[in-house]
């Protein structure tokens, strides 16, 4: 049986309430990982069970901190013999930022999955146990390691730098946006649609003792440019602008770019629209002004990579093909 590791770092998946048909008044993170393991005695067929618990958070509450202490866990347990695959309890509200930047981060060496779940613990209907077990099934099949970190949820198993929240309280709440799943659970049974391609993560290399701060702003009618300007004037490093269409500038805030590329600071163009990324050069000439385009990244993703980028020392002139091959 493989040696399987859960990681717990709260969530809904350990939220408790005091009525079990309440599903939005409770407390994310409130049970341990013992206690999750405790109700599910099913996971003992699926391999042998250990757990850690870095923190116990409502994921509202994520840091770039966090992800960076939880990424060198994670790299170290990889590294351990007597782990065959990993299981990461989070919760659904920030679990694309956490997911994409240990895709980023994470070797390709053996099982990772994110799992979640929209319902506390303690609710009637609680879909967070069988999303737990059908993750141990997961992360015990040797081939998911291939995929680079995986989410497991609802039966099925996609990639994690394709899944998203897509819905604020339904239990089905998570999927993809230019990506469907790569396979799917039945019971605990795993079966993959493809192989993965078992790439090396983009950010390979020593992680920073911390990330820069780079902040999203959106773009929407007569929004102001001082919001750039404010960013810049509080210590962003760099900027990622949530624009209409595929990266539309307002041309009031061209002088407030023009003024943050003068002083060191990236600015990323990306799109509030769901599919289809911002190409460079697509709308607006970003050699001219100093820009980067985010490619397909949506601008969370953008904002992971630039961070890391920003904060592994890679070159400025190397920026936008980090972005694009993220």
């Amino acid at each position: 049986m493989p040696n399987l590791l859960l990681v717990a770092t709260g969530g809904t998946i350990a939220g408790s309430a005091a009525d079990s048909a309440d599903t939005s008044h409770y407390r994310a993170g409130a049970l341990s990982a013992e206690s999750l393991l405790a109700a599910l005695p099913e996971a003992a067929t699926l391999g042998q069970i250990t757990a850690e618990q870095p923190f116990a958070l409502d994921s509202k509450d994520m840091t770039p901190a966090h992800w960076l202490a939880l990424a060198a866990l994670l790299r170290e347990r990889l590294a351990a013999p007597d782990v065959d695959g990993i299981v990461v309890t989070h919760g659904t509200d920030t679990l694309e930022e956490t997911g994409f930047l240990l895709h980023l981060t994470l070797p390709r060496t053996k099982p990772i999955v994110l799992t979640a779940a929209m319902r506390p613990a303690t609710a009637r209907s609680a879909d967070g146990p069988m999303n737990l077990l059908q993750a141990f099934a997961c992360a015990g099949t040797h081939e998911a390691a291939a995929f680079g970190p995986l989410v497991v949820a609802g039966d099925r198993i996609w990639r994690a730098r394709d899944c998203s929240k897509r819905h604020t309280h339904v239990p089905d709440a998570l999927g993809g946006i230019d990506a469907g799943p790569v396979g799917v659970a039945i019971g605990t049974q795993i079966r993959f649609d493809h192989g993965g391609d078992g790439a090396a993560p983009y950010f390979a290399g020593t992680l920073p003792s911390e990330l820069p701060r780079v902040d999203i702003l959106s773009a929407y009618a007569g929004a102001p440019a001082d919001q750039i300007d404010a960013s810049v004037a509080n210590g962003a490093a760099g900027v990622v602008l949530a624009l209409a269409g595929h990266g539309s500038v307002p041309e009031t805030w061209l002088p407030a770019i023009a003024r943050a590329v003068a002083r060191g600071v990236s600015v990323v163009r990306a799109s509030r629209v769901a599919s289809g990324g911002v190409m460079p050069q697509a709308n607006f000439d970003d050699a001219a002004h100093g820009t980067l385009a985010c490619g397909r990244l949506t601008p969370w993703q953008a904002r992971v990579a630039l961070m890391l980028a920003l904060g592994m020392g890679v070159a400025r002139n190397a920026l936008q093909e980090a972005l694009l091959r993220a």
